[in-house]
Protein backbone atom coordinates (compact mmCIF):
# COMPACT_ATOMS: atom_id res chain seq x y z
CA UNK A 1 0.00 0.00 0.00
CA UNK A 2 0.64 2.77 -0.68
CA UNK A 3 1.99 5.72 2.00
CA UNK A 4 0.44 8.88 0.38
CA UNK A 5 -3.24 6.85 -0.63
CA UNK A 6 -3.28 6.54 3.41
CA UNK A 7 -2.48 10.41 3.55
CA UNK A 8 -5.42 11.03 1.09
CA UNK A 9 -7.64 9.18 2.51
CA UNK A 10 -7.51 11.42 5.66
CA UNK A 11 -7.07 14.06 4.30
CA UNK A 12 -10.68 13.88 2.10
CA UNK A 13 -12.11 12.69 5.28
CA UNK A 14 -11.09 15.84 7.63
CA UNK A 15 -12.21 17.95 4.61
CA UNK A 16 -16.02 16.41 4.74
CA UNK A 17 -15.89 16.76 8.54
CA UNK A 18 -16.31 20.98 7.69
CA UNK A 19 -19.49 20.06 6.24
CA UNK A 20 -20.75 18.04 8.72
CA UNK A 21 -20.30 20.44 11.14
CA UNK A 22 -22.57 22.63 10.12
CA UNK A 23 -25.47 19.91 9.30
CA UNK A 24 -24.92 19.24 13.08
CA UNK A 25 -27.28 21.60 14.04
CA UNK A 26 -29.91 21.39 11.63
CA UNK A 27 -29.74 17.77 12.76
CA UNK A 28 -30.19 18.61 16.42
CA UNK A 29 -33.42 20.58 15.49
CA UNK A 30 -35.01 17.89 13.70
CA UNK A 31 -34.64 15.44 16.45
CA UNK A 32 -36.12 18.07 19.13
CA UNK A 33 -39.23 18.64 16.64
CA UNK A 34 -39.00 14.51 16.71
CA UNK A 35 -38.64 14.74 12.45
CA UNK A 36 -36.52 11.72 11.22
CA UNK A 37 -32.76 12.76 10.71
CA UNK A 38 -32.01 12.17 7.20
CA UNK A 39 -28.28 10.15 6.69
CA UNK A 40 -25.58 11.42 5.46
CA UNK A 41 -23.83 10.40 2.10
CA UNK A 42 -20.61 7.82 2.99
CA UNK A 43 -17.14 8.42 2.88
CA UNK A 44 -15.17 5.42 0.72
CA UNK A 45 -12.05 4.55 1.92
CA UNK A 46 -9.19 3.09 0.11
CA UNK A 47 -9.30 -0.26 -0.60
CA UNK A 48 -7.63 -2.72 1.80
CA UNK A 49 -4.66 -4.84 1.22
CA UNK A 50 -4.43 -3.05 -2.19
CA UNK A 51 -6.50 -6.03 -3.53
CA UNK A 52 -9.53 -3.33 -4.80
CA UNK A 53 -11.98 -4.38 -1.88
CA UNK A 54 -14.41 -1.72 -0.80
CA UNK A 55 -14.35 -0.67 2.94
CA UNK A 56 -18.08 -0.21 3.67
CA UNK A 57 -19.26 3.51 4.05
CA UNK A 58 -18.64 5.46 7.12
CA UNK A 59 -19.35 9.01 7.97
CA UNK A 60 -16.36 10.94 9.49
CA UNK A 61 -17.73 14.10 11.28
CA UNK A 62 -16.54 16.89 13.72
CA UNK A 63 -16.83 14.09 16.45
CA UNK A 64 -15.11 11.76 14.55
CA UNK A 65 -16.72 8.43 12.47
CA UNK A 66 -20.39 8.13 12.72
CA UNK A 67 -22.44 5.46 10.78
CA UNK A 68 -25.96 7.02 11.29
CA UNK A 69 -27.02 10.46 12.25
CA UNK A 70 -30.50 11.74 14.12
CA UNK A 71 -32.30 8.57 14.50
CA UNK A 72 -34.70 9.91 17.20
CA UNK A 73 -38.58 9.50 16.20
CA UNK A 74 -41.48 11.85 17.74
CA UNK A 75 -42.15 9.88 20.66
CA UNK A 76 -42.17 13.20 22.92
CA UNK A 77 -39.42 15.33 25.05
CA UNK A 78 -37.62 11.87 26.27
CA UNK A 79 -37.22 10.07 22.65
CA UNK A 80 -35.53 13.05 21.28
CA UNK A 81 -33.32 14.42 24.00
CA UNK A 82 -32.25 10.35 24.32
CA UNK A 83 -31.57 10.73 20.57
CA UNK A 84 -30.01 13.96 20.88
CA UNK A 85 -27.81 13.15 23.93
CA UNK A 86 -26.66 10.02 21.45
CA UNK A 87 -25.58 11.97 18.75
CA UNK A 88 -23.67 14.08 20.37
CA UNK A 89 -21.99 11.22 22.22
CA UNK A 90 -20.88 9.81 18.79
CA UNK A 91 -19.87 13.80 17.95
CA UNK A 92 -17.48 13.51 20.78
CA UNK A 93 -15.38 10.51 19.72
CA UNK A 94 -12.74 10.60 17.47
CA UNK A 95 -12.21 8.24 15.12
CA UNK A 96 -10.20 7.21 12.15
CA UNK A 97 -11.83 6.31 8.61
CA UNK A 98 -13.01 2.44 8.95
CA UNK A 99 -10.41 0.06 7.85
CA UNK A 100 -7.96 2.68 8.43
CA UNK A 101 -5.74 0.82 10.96
CA UNK A 102 -5.78 -2.41 9.06
CA UNK A 103 -4.23 -0.55 5.79
CA UNK A 104 -1.57 0.97 8.42
CA UNK A 105 -0.38 -2.51 9.53
CA UNK A 106 -0.42 -3.11 5.54
CA UNK A 107 2.27 -0.36 5.73
CA UNK A 108 4.01 -0.93 8.35
CA UNK A 109 5.00 -4.86 6.68
CA UNK A 110 5.96 -3.11 3.67
CA UNK A 111 7.74 0.03 4.99
CA UNK A 112 9.21 -1.37 8.24
CA UNK A 113 11.43 -3.83 5.67
CA UNK A 114 13.81 -0.50 5.07
CA UNK A 115 14.46 0.77 8.66
CA UNK A 116 17.77 0.05 7.91
CA UNK A 117 18.47 0.46 4.34
CA UNK A 118 19.12 3.10 1.96
CA UNK A 119 15.54 3.54 1.09
CA UNK A 120 14.44 4.28 4.64
CA UNK A 121 11.14 4.46 5.89
CA UNK A 122 8.57 6.56 4.97
CA UNK A 123 8.50 9.58 6.57
CA UNK A 124 6.05 11.03 5.53
CA UNK A 125 3.72 8.79 7.60
CA UNK A 126 4.86 10.41 10.72
CA UNK A 127 4.09 13.11 12.42
CA UNK A 128 6.39 16.17 13.54
CA UNK A 129 6.19 14.98 16.87
CA UNK A 130 6.88 11.49 17.24
CA UNK A 131 8.09 10.19 20.31
CA UNK A 132 10.72 7.31 20.03
CA UNK A 133 11.61 5.32 23.67
CA UNK A 134 13.61 2.63 23.77
CA UNK A 135 15.28 1.46 27.21
CA UNK A 136 18.47 3.64 27.04
CA UNK A 137 17.46 6.28 23.87
CA UNK A 138 15.17 8.75 23.90
CA UNK A 139 13.69 11.23 21.12
CA UNK A 140 10.66 13.62 20.87
CA UNK A 141 11.12 14.79 17.24
CA UNK A 142 11.10 13.31 13.92
CA UNK A 143 14.19 14.20 13.00
CA UNK A 144 15.80 12.79 16.29
CA UNK A 145 13.58 9.61 15.14
CA UNK A 146 15.46 9.55 11.85
CA UNK A 147 18.95 10.67 13.18
CA UNK A 148 18.63 7.56 15.78
CA UNK A 149 17.90 5.10 12.85
CA UNK A 150 21.23 6.37 10.74
CA UNK A 151 23.28 5.82 13.97
CA UNK A 152 22.19 2.67 14.25
CA UNK A 153 22.60 1.97 10.34
CA UNK A 154 26.08 3.15 10.55
CA UNK A 155 28.06 1.91 13.58
CA UNK A 156 26.02 -1.26 13.74
CA UNK A 157 24.81 -2.29 10.19
CA UNK A 158 21.46 -3.92 11.65
CA UNK A 159 19.53 -7.17 10.25
CA UNK A 160 16.42 -6.03 11.09
CA UNK A 161 13.62 -8.95 11.04
CA UNK A 162 9.57 -8.51 11.06
CA UNK A 163 7.72 -11.21 12.71
CA UNK A 164 4.12 -9.68 13.14
CA UNK A 165 2.04 -6.46 13.30
CA UNK A 166 -0.93 -6.43 14.52
CA UNK A 167 -3.54 -3.81 16.28
CA UNK A 168 -3.52 -3.90 19.63
CA UNK A 169 -5.79 -0.81 20.53
CA UNK A 170 -8.11 1.54 19.01
CA UNK A 171 -4.71 3.44 17.76
CA UNK A 172 -2.19 1.12 18.40
CA UNK A 173 -0.40 -1.30 16.25
CA UNK A 174 1.84 -3.56 17.42
CA UNK A 175 5.01 -5.43 15.67
CA UNK A 176 6.97 -7.90 16.96
CA UNK A 177 10.59 -8.09 15.69
CA UNK A 178 14.49 -10.13 16.15
CA UNK A 179 17.71 -7.25 15.17
CA UNK A 180 20.86 -8.78 14.92
CA UNK A 181 23.27 -5.77 14.93
CA UNK A 182 27.38 -6.38 14.12
CA UNK A 183 29.10 -3.36 16.11
CA UNK A 184 32.14 -3.84 13.47
CA UNK A 185 33.76 -0.59 14.81
CA UNK A 186 35.46 -2.68 17.74
CA UNK A 187 38.24 -5.32 17.23
CA UNK A 188 36.49 -8.63 18.05
CA UNK A 189 33.43 -7.50 16.32
CA UNK A 190 30.87 -8.42 19.02
CA UNK A 191 27.08 -9.28 17.94
CA UNK A 192 24.11 -8.07 19.53
CA UNK A 193 20.91 -9.66 19.44
CA UNK A 194 17.71 -8.25 20.07
CA UNK A 195 14.20 -9.53 20.18
CA UNK A 196 10.80 -7.46 21.41
CA UNK A 197 8.15 -5.72 20.50
CA UNK A 198 7.11 -2.25 19.29
CA UNK A 199 4.33 -0.19 20.02
CA UNK A 200 3.39 2.07 17.27
CA UNK A 201 0.37 4.78 17.86
CA UNK A 202 -1.72 6.31 15.40
CA UNK A 203 -2.44 9.96 15.84
CA UNK A 204 -6.42 9.98 15.06
CA UNK A 205 -6.16 13.45 14.54
CA UNK A 206 -3.56 13.24 11.66
CA UNK A 207 -3.70 9.70 10.54
CA UNK A 208 0.12 9.53 11.19
CA UNK A 209 2.10 7.70 13.84
CA UNK A 210 3.39 9.82 16.65
CA UNK A 211 4.69 7.65 19.03
CA UNK A 212 6.98 4.36 18.62
CA UNK A 213 7.82 2.46 21.95
CA UNK A 214 10.55 -0.41 21.72
CA UNK A 215 10.27 -3.10 24.84
CA UNK A 216 13.04 -6.03 24.86
CA UNK A 217 12.19 -8.97 26.11
CA UNK A 218 15.66 -9.69 27.52
CA UNK A 219 15.31 -7.03 30.48
CA UNK A 220 12.28 -6.16 33.41
CA UNK A 221 12.60 -2.60 33.21
CA UNK A 222 11.85 -0.99 29.59
CA UNK A 223 11.70 2.45 30.74
CA UNK A 224 14.08 5.08 30.02
CA UNK A 225 16.84 5.22 31.34
CA UNK A 226 17.27 1.36 32.14
CA UNK A 227 20.52 0.51 33.90
CA UNK A 228 19.49 -3.04 33.01
CA UNK A 229 19.46 -2.37 29.50
CA UNK A 230 22.49 -0.97 29.42
CA UNK A 231 24.28 -4.23 31.41
CA UNK A 232 22.13 -5.89 28.91
CA UNK A 233 24.10 -4.17 25.92
CA UNK A 234 27.52 -4.69 27.52
CA UNK A 235 27.47 -8.27 28.79
CA UNK A 236 26.07 -9.07 25.08
CA UNK A 237 29.73 -7.45 23.76
CA UNK A 238 31.90 -10.33 25.53
CA UNK A 239 34.48 -12.32 23.41
CA UNK A 240 33.80 -15.50 22.39
CA UNK A 241 36.18 -17.56 19.66
CA UNK A 242 34.53 -18.59 16.82
CA UNK A 243 36.42 -21.06 14.19
CA UNK A 244 35.20 -19.77 10.63
CA UNK A 245 33.31 -22.73 9.87
CA UNK A 246 30.55 -23.68 8.54
CA UNK A 247 27.44 -23.55 11.21
CA UNK A 248 23.97 -24.71 11.06
CA UNK A 249 21.21 -22.22 9.67
CA UNK A 250 18.93 -20.87 12.59
CA UNK A 251 16.60 -17.78 13.15
CA UNK A 252 16.05 -16.38 16.60
CA UNK A 253 12.69 -15.87 17.65
CA UNK A 254 13.28 -15.00 21.19
CA UNK A 255 15.94 -13.72 23.49
CA UNK A 256 15.76 -13.40 27.01
CA UNK A 257 17.92 -12.76 29.78
CA UNK A 258 18.67 -16.63 30.00
CA UNK A 259 18.06 -18.41 26.69
CA UNK A 260 17.08 -17.79 22.88
CA UNK A 261 14.76 -19.60 21.25
CA UNK A 262 16.21 -20.74 18.07
CA UNK A 263 14.06 -22.56 14.70
CA UNK A 264 16.98 -24.85 13.24
CA UNK A 265 16.46 -25.79 9.80
CA UNK A 266 17.07 -29.26 8.55
CA UNK A 267 20.45 -30.72 8.93
CA UNK A 268 22.57 -34.04 7.90
CA UNK A 269 24.18 -35.31 10.90
CA UNK A 270 26.89 -38.22 11.57
CA UNK A 271 26.93 -39.42 15.19
CA UNK A 272 27.94 -42.34 17.31
CA UNK A 273 27.77 -43.35 20.90
CA UNK A 274 29.18 -40.98 23.24
CA UNK A 275 29.84 -41.80 27.49
CA UNK A 276 27.82 -38.32 28.52
CA UNK A 277 26.25 -35.08 27.17
CA UNK A 278 29.79 -33.49 28.03
CA UNK A 279 31.99 -36.61 26.90
CA UNK A 280 34.24 -36.89 24.09
CA UNK A 281 34.79 -40.63 23.60
CA UNK A 282 34.45 -41.55 20.35
CA UNK A 283 35.22 -38.18 19.02
CA UNK A 284 38.12 -39.64 16.33
CA UNK A 285 35.53 -42.23 15.59
CA UNK A 286 32.79 -39.67 14.29
CA UNK A 287 35.29 -37.23 12.76
CA UNK A 288 37.03 -39.91 10.58
CA UNK A 289 33.91 -40.13 8.29
CA UNK A 290 34.42 -36.43 7.66
CA UNK A 291 38.55 -37.07 6.72
CA UNK A 292 37.63 -40.25 4.71
CA UNK A 293 36.94 -42.96 6.62
CA UNK A 294 33.66 -43.83 4.34
CA UNK A 295 32.99 -46.27 1.05
CA UNK A 296 34.26 -43.65 -1.08
CA UNK A 297 37.57 -42.22 0.89
CA UNK A 298 35.51 -38.87 0.41
CA UNK A 299 36.60 -35.94 2.51
CA UNK A 300 34.45 -33.16 3.42
CA UNK A 301 34.93 -29.85 5.56
CA UNK A 302 34.62 -29.72 9.08
CA UNK A 303 31.69 -27.74 10.41
CA UNK A 304 31.21 -26.45 13.90
CA UNK A 305 30.00 -26.65 16.44
CA UNK A 306 29.93 -30.34 17.52
CA UNK A 307 27.19 -31.83 19.14
CA UNK A 308 26.19 -34.34 22.27
CA UNK A 309 22.58 -35.09 23.29
CA UNK A 310 21.04 -36.96 25.55
CA UNK A 311 17.42 -37.75 26.59
CA UNK A 312 18.09 -38.35 29.91
CA UNK A 313 16.88 -36.48 33.04
CA UNK A 314 21.00 -36.10 34.15
CA UNK A 315 23.49 -34.86 31.69
CA UNK A 316 25.90 -37.99 32.64
CA UNK A 317 22.69 -40.22 31.69
CA UNK A 318 23.53 -43.06 29.27
CA UNK A 319 22.35 -42.76 26.02
CA UNK A 320 23.98 -40.33 24.99
CA UNK A 321 25.15 -39.37 21.05
CA UNK A 322 28.00 -37.37 20.03
CA UNK A 323 26.87 -35.50 16.58
CA UNK A 324 28.65 -33.77 14.05
CA UNK A 325 26.41 -31.69 11.44
CA UNK A 326 27.85 -32.31 7.92
CA UNK A 327 28.31 -29.31 5.49
CA UNK A 328 24.85 -27.94 3.92
CA UNK A 329 25.83 -29.33 0.71
CA UNK A 330 25.83 -32.63 1.59
CA UNK A 331 22.47 -34.38 1.00
CA UNK A 332 21.74 -37.66 2.76
CA UNK A 333 20.29 -39.88 -0.23
CA UNK A 334 24.02 -39.30 -1.76
CA UNK A 335 26.31 -39.61 0.99
CA UNK A 336 28.55 -42.72 1.40
CA UNK A 337 28.17 -45.39 3.72
CA UNK A 338 30.66 -45.05 6.94
CA UNK A 339 32.91 -47.25 6.93
CA UNK A 340 32.47 -47.84 11.01
CA UNK A 341 29.08 -49.56 11.88
CA UNK A 342 28.91 -47.55 15.23
CA UNK A 343 28.78 -44.37 12.96
CA UNK A 344 25.46 -43.51 11.91
CA UNK A 345 23.79 -40.86 9.30
CA UNK A 346 21.17 -38.89 10.76
CA UNK A 347 18.69 -36.52 8.76
CA UNK A 348 17.22 -33.44 11.55
CA UNK A 349 14.31 -32.14 10.57
CA UNK A 350 13.66 -28.79 11.31
CA UNK A 351 13.33 -28.26 15.33
CA UNK A 352 12.63 -25.53 17.62
CA UNK A 353 15.31 -25.30 21.45
CA UNK A 354 15.86 -22.94 24.04
CA UNK A 355 19.63 -22.14 23.88
CA UNK A 356 21.80 -20.96 26.92
CA UNK A 357 25.65 -19.64 25.94
CA UNK A 358 27.94 -19.94 28.36
CA UNK A 359 32.07 -19.79 28.17
CA UNK A 360 34.51 -21.76 29.85
CA UNK A 361 35.35 -25.43 29.86
CA UNK A 362 31.91 -27.15 29.39
CA UNK A 363 32.71 -29.80 32.47
CA UNK A 364 30.23 -32.54 33.34
CA UNK A 365 29.26 -30.41 36.81
CA UNK A 366 29.25 -26.97 34.35
CA UNK A 367 27.13 -28.26 32.14
CA UNK A 368 24.69 -29.90 34.76
CA UNK A 369 24.34 -26.18 36.52
CA UNK A 370 23.80 -24.42 33.17
CA UNK A 371 21.22 -27.30 32.47
CA UNK A 372 19.06 -26.36 35.87
CA UNK A 373 19.37 -22.61 35.20
CA UNK A 374 17.80 -23.28 31.90
CA UNK A 375 14.84 -25.63 32.63
CA UNK A 376 14.09 -23.41 35.96
CA UNK A 377 13.48 -20.33 33.18
CA UNK A 378 11.54 -22.39 30.78
CA UNK A 379 9.05 -23.61 33.29
CA UNK A 380 8.82 -20.19 34.78
CA UNK A 381 8.05 -18.97 31.31
CA UNK A 382 5.75 -21.78 30.60
CA UNK A 383 7.57 -23.38 27.90
CA UNK A 384 7.05 -27.17 27.04
CA UNK A 385 10.05 -29.36 26.56
CA UNK A 386 10.38 -32.34 24.70
CA UNK A 387 12.73 -33.86 27.35
CA UNK A 388 16.04 -34.28 25.03
CA UNK A 389 19.13 -31.69 25.63
CA UNK A 390 22.47 -30.61 24.03
CA UNK A 391 25.45 -29.48 24.39
CA UNK A 392 27.11 -27.54 21.43
CA UNK A 393 30.89 -27.08 21.67
CA UNK A 394 32.21 -24.67 19.04
CA UNK A 395 36.04 -24.60 20.00
CA UNK A 396 39.23 -27.26 19.92
CA UNK A 397 40.00 -27.75 23.77
CA UNK A 398 43.36 -28.06 22.95
CA UNK A 399 43.93 -24.62 20.61
CA UNK A 400 41.59 -22.27 22.74
CA UNK A 401 41.74 -20.88 26.40
CA UNK A 402 38.69 -21.85 28.75
CA UNK A 403 37.89 -18.06 28.98
CA UNK A 404 37.26 -17.65 25.38
CA UNK A 405 35.26 -20.85 24.68
CA UNK A 406 32.10 -20.90 23.03
CA UNK A 407 29.33 -23.44 24.51
CA UNK A 408 25.77 -23.45 24.53
CA UNK A 409 23.25 -26.42 26.49
CA UNK A 410 20.25 -26.76 24.30
CA UNK A 411 16.88 -27.83 25.49
CA UNK A 412 14.38 -29.10 22.20
CA UNK A 413 10.98 -27.39 22.85
CA UNK A 414 7.06 -28.91 21.90
CA UNK A 415 4.44 -26.83 20.23
CA UNK A 416 6.55 -23.40 20.31
CA UNK A 417 4.50 -20.71 19.82
CA UNK A 418 5.69 -16.86 19.66
CA UNK A 419 3.64 -14.18 21.66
Amino acid sequence: MAAHSLSRTFAVATRTSCLFALETECTRSQLLLGARASQLRGFRGVSARGKGESLGKVEFGRGGMLRRRGSGGGDGKRGAAQAESSTLEKEKKKGLPEGYMEEMQQFLWKDLVHLFDEQGIDKSMYDDKVEFRDPITKYDSLNGYLINITVLRTVFRPIFELHSVKQTGPYEITTRWTMTMNFWIVLWQPQLLFTGVSIMRVNPETGKFNAHIDRWDSIENNEYFSFEGAKDVIRQMQYFKQPDLETPEYKVWKRTAVYQVREYEPVVMVETDCDSIAGSNNFNTVAGYIFGKNEKGEKMKMTTPVFTETTGSAPSASGAKLQIVLPSSCKSSELPAPEVEDVKIQQMDKRVAAVLRFNGKPTLEVVEEKKKILEQALKKDGLKMKGTFGLARYNDPGQTLPIFMKNEVLAWLEDFQLD
